[in-house]
């Protein structure tokens, strides 16, 4: 009966980590149901910038006050989890404390953590109080309210209950140490979890033993729910703001991809060689649709951009479009987008892998053409994103749906065009009629 403890760690540690598994498998299919793209150039300079924008967190800073807080939390969170390795080994093993014969490094590391800790809680309530109370801008625009204003609630209240429970688990061992209870080795340093300790103190050694070991298996069961809770979140940037930052976009932000089915029809008519009335040949492919209605019309990587955002709002606050009342937010669009692309995964989870079509699509359904007309491709929100995400790419394939495969661009748009073909300019005056102003 002594194994008992340890076998049902291990089976709730197989069948954590197992879930989690099946999802970054699901995750990473839909994520492939984009179109491939290349992007295995300058690998040096892609890892520069994971390591600057990811580990770095170097566009975070750019607002001092979240950049600092997001950091505390980021950085803290991370460090202390390394006490999850213990954890995972007592829990096995059935020891307590394996690392303490460290010794004095031990005590560093724990000190540290409990002081990281503290931090995290403090940075987590002001974050809080910014969301709720302060309620900045950018956190109450329509496409927060529901799921996404709770998902970024409930994610700062499982961080709180993470940390209390990491000091209270330290408190209580603490005091059982002091107390010489049995398996208690003394080992560590709590210059937090110390202020605790009159909280319990007077307490029997069962009962205290009973709060250490609730607050550690609760401690671990949070941790392990909180990796699996990643998937449906926004939170799920903790994991892929790696691979986004390193597969963001190289080339300078003004320039957008050229169509390869367009680029070989100009460089035919700018042929002189070339016969115009020659016919295709015959193993010619169709030409392949323009542009993307839906989420499987766009490349991998903007799908992988729709699972990293973090909804923070950065690159709405700094659209001209969405601060001057239009209804273009890039963060919808790419919500939006991730939102299609999980409602086609739950399709092809219920047709065993396969896509049956829904009657529904990306465009219109979930992102309008208001919107995607009102954006000015100044790419301020490309550079507002602190994790390399690309909402303009996506905006832009769209409108180069409506223009090439339904013609459906705007009245002054179509006019635009139809002047730069017939005038070789924008305004509706020939080459002759624009040089009149000369003789006045």
């Amino acid at each position: 009966m002594d194994y008992l403890p340890n076998i049902l760690f291990v089976i709730v540690l197989i069948f954590g980590i197992g879930f989690f598994a099946r999802n970054v498998k699901k995750l990473s299919r839909n994520i492939k149901l984009g179109k491939d793209v290349d992007v295995s150039d300058n690998k040096s300079q892609r890892w520069k910038n994971m390591a600057r924008i990811a580990l770095g967190q170097s566009k975070m800073v750019v607002r001092p006050i979240a950049g600092l807080l997001h950091i505390l939390v980021y950085v803290g969170f991370v460090i202390i989890n390394i006490e999850v390795l213990e954890i995972i080994l007592d829990g096995i093993l059935g020891t307590h404390r394996l690392f303490a014969p460290l010794g004095a490094v031990y005590n560093f590391l724990i000190g540290s953590f409990e002081i990281l800790a503290l931090l995290v809680i403090v940075a987590v309530v002001l974050f809080w109080i910014r969301r709720n109370i302060i309620k900045l801008q950018r956190f109450i625009k329509p496409e927060m309210k529901g799921w996404p204003e709770k998902d970024g609630n409930m994610i700062l209240y499982i961080e709180f209950v993470l940390m209390l429970l990491f000091l209270t688990m330290n408190a209580s061992d603490f005091q059982l140490q002091q107390l010489g209870a049995d398996h208690y080795t003394k080992a560590g340093a709590f210059p937090v979890s110390q202020f605790i300790v009159p909280l319990i103190d007077g307490l029997s050694q069962s009962t205290l033993i009973l709060i250490e070991r609730t607050a550690w298996w609760l401690h671990i069961l949070g941790i392990l729910a909180f990796l699996n809770y990643l998937y449906y979140s926004k939170h799920l940037h903790i994991l892929l703001a790696f691979p986004n930052t390193y597969y963001g976009k190289l080339k300078p932000q003004g320039e957008f991809n050229n169509l390869e089915a367009v680029t070989n029809e100009v460089k035919l008519m700018m042929d002189p060689s070339a016969d115009p009335f020659a016919a295709p040949a015959e193993d010619v492919a169709e030409p392949e649709k323009f542009g993307a209605s839906d989420v499987m019309d766009l490349n991998w990587v903007q799908l992988l951009n729709a699972y990293t955002c973090t909804e923070c709002g950065r690159c709405t606050s700094e659209c001209p479009a969405n601060q001057t009342g239009k209804k273009l937010s890039p963060r919808k669009i790419m919500m939006d987008t991730r939102d299609r692309l999980e409602e086609v995964g739950k399709i092809m989870d219920a047709n065993k892998g396969e896509f049956v079509p829904d009657g529904k699509q990306l465009l219109d359904d979930y992102i309008s053409r208001e919107e995607l007309w009102a954006c000015t491709t100044c790419n301020a929100c490309v550079q507002a994103c602190p994790v390399s995400i690309d909402p303009l790419s996506i905006i832009m394939e769209m409108r180069r749906f409506l223009v090439m495969e339904q013609s459906a661009a705007p009245t002054e748009l179509n006019n635009m065009m139809s002047n730069i073909e017939n005038n070789g300019a924008p305004w509706p005056y020939n080459q002759m009629d624009r040089l009149n102003w000369v003789n006045e």
